[in-house]
């Protein structure tokens, strides 16, 4: 028999449907210990989540966050608010002793994410950060391909990601371009990729960065969120990365690329075609050269047997349900992956990517942390 584990949801707009819909189909594409239980949903404005609510399938809807935290029925808080807010509500929720599920970023700045890491840790309780991407299939496979030592030692990482979500001058002043509430455009796309070189590569240990706000009011207020950044990253194991990030490219919705290049081989994913991955192997005939493509989607596949047979391929929307099944998979013990430390790691290189852009200076991340940098993991 499995035990029934209630969710509550903070926020309920896009990450709220995502996460929602998540929990609704885990228990159909995996057996879990546990039946999820959408308990209940917060929102500023009563009539909004109240009809969100009703349409994600969650019981009952409130307009006080706290009530999520409080609720005996709620076992799992999940954070789904712009990123200013997180840090108070995974700190209150972990508190009262609720497991946690924030999106990421964890938080605005670095100290306050080391806070909100460090008291899920002394609660004891299950906690995870948000990064979905590492359950798309592809992405998957590319991180158990590097980890097998298919592309021999990694020698450069490289990630892009490009949006127009900002280009039009005459988008009104909301809480994205405010830097308290909504995050850097580093902090907020740049995290998912930050995220990525860690786990694949390793810890960073110094960056260097530019960044530009081209649009600079809105609504006549003060624009102070970067719409265009780009970085350079030095690992730990020795291995370059360059990372460019930007929400002002025309007709790019949002096109992310990521690129690992080893002593071996190359592998690359492209996010239009996201069933897919390619390598290039150097052991291959010369007249092979080049790249082939790899349908990620054989049931030998990270998370493929879980879904449709090959070649029916899968969407954005999975990366929410295998998140929730991986998680739901170890309640009510954990450990949860990736945990709200890695988060807080996450944020010490967007950090300090930040830092280097308003000082035009290499900055090591240690600058940010008060600490040496950690022996490389890619856990």
């Amino acid at each position: 028999m499995t035990r029934d584990v209630g969710i509550g949801i903070v926020g309920y707009g896009m990450m709220g449907r995502a996460h929602a819909y998540g929990y609704t189909l885990a228990p159909r594409i995996r057996a879990l210990p546990c039946t999820p239980r959408l308990r209940v949903i917060s929102g500023r404005t009563a009539d909004a989540v109240a009809r969100a609510a009703s349409s994600y399938g969650v019981e009952r809807s409130t307009t006080d966050w706290r009530d999520v935290v409080n609720d005996p029925q709620v076992d799992i808080v999940d954070v789904c608010t712009p990123p200013g807010t997180h840090a108070e509500i995974v700190e209150a929720s972990v508190a009262a002793g609720k497991a946690v599920l924030c999106e990421k970023p964890l938080a605005v700045d670095h100290s306050s994410a080391v806070a909100a890491a460090n008291a899920a840790a002394a609660a004891g309780v299950p906690n995870a950060i948000g990064f979905n991407y590492r359950r798309l299939p592809a992405l998957a496979l590319m991180k158990q391909l590097v980890d097998e030592g298919r592309v021999g030692d990694v020698l450069l990482w490289r990630g892009v990601w490009l949006s127009d979500e900002f280009l039009d001058p005459d988008i009104p002043f909301d809480w994205r371009f405010e830097r308290a509430v909504g995050a850097s455009t580093i902090a907020d796309l740049g995290a998912h990729l930050v995220d990525l070189a860690l786990w694949m590569v390793g810890e960073v240990d110094t960056v260097a960065a530019q960044s530009e706000t081209f649009t600079r009011e809105r609504s006549g207020r003060a624009v102070d969120v970067d719409e265009a950044s780009s970085g350079l990253l030095r690992f730990a194991t020795g291995a370059r990365g360059a990372l460019e990030l930007a929400r002002v490219c025309a007709r790019r919705p949002c096109d992310f690329f990521v690129e690992v290049n080893g002593t071996r081989g190359t592998l690359r994913f492209e996010y239009p075609n996201l069933n897919e991955l390619w390598f290039g192997d150097r052991g291959d005939d010369d007249e092979l050269y080049g790249f082939r493509r790899i349908r990620a989607e054989h049931e030998s596949h990270p998370y493929a047997r879980d879904w449709w047979p090959i070649g029916q391929g899968v969407g954005y929307g999975v990366t929410f349900v295998n998140q929730a099944a991986d998680l739901l998979e170890r309640w009510p013990n954990g450990p949860w992956e990736p945990d709200l430390a890695q988060g807080a790691r996450v944020q010490a290189v967007c950090e300090a990517l930040e830092r280097a852009a308003a000082e035009e200076r290499w900055v090591r991340v240690d600058e940010v942390t008060g600490e040496p940098t950690p022996a490389t993991t890619t856990s």
